[in-house]
């Protein structure tokens, strides 16, 4: 099975989280915004995450998203980080149904403060997935 995490993290909470996934699954986590982020291979499971931003994602995510597509992506985990809202799971969730991506409904979120010691959780609940 194949793997792939991807991020966007402003303040370096949602990147922790995406590291935590990333090792408990053996690959690497990459930002959206590097360069070679973009899918090469099909992922199996494609886990992505992002926070809100002024009431919506940033930029740099909505973009990777657009790149994906049911071909490249078996199906996709959402996480998210904030110090609000768990609303950027649903704006991920939702532009990943539109494309025809499959979505877990189970989703991983934190308050970004909660984001210190929640690396257990985030290995249990990376491991129902890979």
């Amino acid at each position: 099975m194949s793997v792939a995490v991807r991020y966007y993290s402003r303040s370096g909470k949602t990147q922790k989280v995406a590291e935590y996934i990333a090792e408990a699954a053996g690959v690497d986590a990459v930002s959206v915004d590097a360069e070679g982020a973009g899918l090469s291979e099909k992922a199996d499971v494609l886990f992505i995450g992002g926070a809100l931003y002024a009431y919506g994602i940033d930029d740099n995510l909505k973009q990777f998203l657009k790149t994906l597509s049911s071909d490249k992506v078996g199906k996709a985990v959402v996480f998210s980080t904030s110090w609000l809202s768990k609303h950027a799971l649903d704006l991920i969730k939702n532009e990943l149904t539109d494309k025809g991506i499959q979505v877990e409904s189970d989703t991983l979120y934190f308050k970004s403060k909660a984001v210190d010691g929640c690396r257990d959780e985030v290995v249990r609940f990376t491991q129902k997935y890979i």
